[in-house]
């Protein structure tokens, strides 16, 4: 048999009939339609909502946000040993090829250089902060560093 739409069906007893209340005595849910005699959720409308405990227990049990959240934006963090490998000597390095390499996601708002790494290729690059040691080491074999 191909399988078409014709031809689907829902698996046996993935469905359930819905429940059929006061349509008489013979249907199994008649006089009272499974209410009960008294009581309020016996009557129209007598259907109470969530309790003060339930809530209380939701609230205990969803997680809580912990801790301080600056709200300054965030700066992306590029390492100056993956600028290396992945720029040719004498490249200029900004913000812009940084993401168009894959090393910083575009949603950044500025660029700090990190790393301590002997270079043996000269780079010019163009970022908001630099480590001491990056800078220093950029500096040494002959390139720029262009604080923005």
């Amino acid at each position: 048999m191909s399988l078409s739409l014709h031809t689907l069906q829902t698996a046996p007893g993935s469905t359930k009939r819905r429940k059929r209340v006061g349509r008489g005595n013979s249907s199994g849910h008649g006089t009272y339609s499974t209410r009960g005699q008294k009581g309020q959720k016996s009557r129209s409308g007598g259907k109470k909502g969530l309790t003060k405990k339930a809530i209380h227990s939701l609230i205990f049990h969803l997680p809580k946000k912990r801790g301080f959240r600056s709200l300054s934006p965030k700066m992306a963090t590029a390492a100056l040993e993956d600028i290396v490998r992945l720029f040719p000597d004498g490249a200029e390095v900004t913000q812009a090829r940084l993401v168009s390499v894959g090393l910083i996601r575009g949603s950044a708002k500025g660029v700090r250089v990190v790393g301590n790494v002997k270079l043996n290729k000269k780079f010019t690059v163009r970022a908001h902060g630099f480590s001491t040691a990056a800078a220093r080491a950029i500096l040494a074999a002959g390139g720029q560093v262009v604080q923005l």
